[in-house]
């Protein structure tokens, strides 16, 4: 092997690249616009996986891997990017899986993100989801969040991550961010003792388990703005995954929390455009009364409908009308837009207005 991790993630950066895998009996591959793309490259040996995965883990990280068969961490490479990465074991074999994080955190202009970001982000108080499936650009649009907060805030910013992954330097704001394993043992633990560290903004990076999303409600409900991920779809099915996280003793409880401190939820996805590359397309609900009742009385089956008669007092949009659009401005395909709906009939009857 005539080559090192590095000089594989110079290769990602310089092909545009996400992601690249590490595994025994194949070559590496990068994801480049959602696909896995092998490099010219001969087959690793499992000695040579591993090799490659080590080489950028600790001693006491080598022997926490040994223990517990993954890892998840972050690491910056100088004058190149940072990346996240987990290391694990699969047929007894080392791989690991490792995702570029650039040293330059994106603005919301950059991203192009709509103009309700910005009315999100100068909330006072309340949750604020930002969801979506596994390598959809939460964390970059998160980034983006945090950020336009830093500059044009003057507040506490807490953020609570596994792994830190973009870093944000002191601007207007002060920003400490804390790394599970590192900083704190779990979200939950820094969760409990949050609230003394006078935080105005809190960002937490993965709402995994009910005892962190009740954690998240409270200090939404105590006056402070909370930022939470999930690995969901839509907006809707956000909300059934938090209360669906409880047993059914405490649900009625955390819907009329979540009733009354949530005030947005953002569920992203990417789509490969029709000149290369990918585009966001971005479901966006805001509650407004109807939609609080129907949290509150768990009707989540009629908020889909609530988002759509409720978008003249404010900037909701569904996901099928995100991808109408983008077909209307000729960046994805009516093809693959369809590919992406949940409701491509209804979908199919958006387009034919805009063609």
């Amino acid at each position: 092997m005539e080559y090192n991790l590095p000089q594989l993630f110079k290769t990602l950066i310089d092909q545009g690249a996400s992601d690249l895998h590490i595994s025994a009996l194949t070559p590496p591959r990068l994801r480049i616009d959602g696909q896995l793309v092998p490099l010219n490259l001969p087959a690793l040996t499992p000695e040579q996986s591993m090799s490659l995965c080590y080489s950028i883990l600790t001693e006491s990280q080598k022997k926490s891997f040994e223990e517990s068969k993954e890892i998840d961490l972050a690491f910056s490479i100088r004058d190149l990017a940072r990346f996240r990465a987990n290391i694990y074991l699969e047929r007894n074999h080392v791989a690991g899986a490792f995702r570029v994080i650039p040293f330059k955190i994106y603005t919301v202009q950059d991203l192009g993100l709509p103009s309700i970001i910005t009315k999100i982000c100068n909330l006072p108080r309340g949750l604020v989801l930002v969801t979506g499936p596994t390598g959809s650009g939460k964390s970059t649009t998160l980034a983006a969040m945090i950020d336009y907060i830093n500059t044009h805030r003057f507040d506490h910013i807490v953020t609570i991550e596994d792994p830190v992954e973009f870093i944000h330097p002191h601007r207007n704001c002060v920003v400490n961010q804390r790394e599970i394993g590192e900083d704190t043992e779990t979200f939950a633990v820094a969760l409990k003792s949050i609230l003394r560290q006078d935080p105005d903004v809190v960002m937490v990076g993965e709402m995994r388990d009910p005892e962190t999303i009740a954690s998240a409600l409270t200090i939404a409900e105590t006056g402070h703005l909370v930022f939470g991920t999930l690995h969901t779809n839509s907006c809707v099915t956000s909300l059934n995954r938090i209360i669906d996280s409880f047993p059914p003793f405490q649900q009625n409880q955390v819907r009329n929390q979540l009733s009354m401190s949530l005030e947005a939820v953002v569920s992203q996805i990417l789509v490969p455009a029709s000149s290369g590359g990918r585009v966001q397309a971005m479901e966006i609900m805001i509650p407004n009364t109807a939609i609080r009742a129907l949290i509150y009385e768990g009707k989540f089956n009629q908020i889909y409908s609530a988002m759509q008669t409720g978008q003249s007092e404010s900037d909701m949009k569904t996901m099928n009308q995100s991808l109408r659009e983008l077909v209307r401005k000729r960046f994805i395909s009516r093809e693959m837009a369809m590919s992406k709906s949940s409701n491509p009939i209804e979908l199919s009857e958006l387009i034919k207005k805009v063609i």
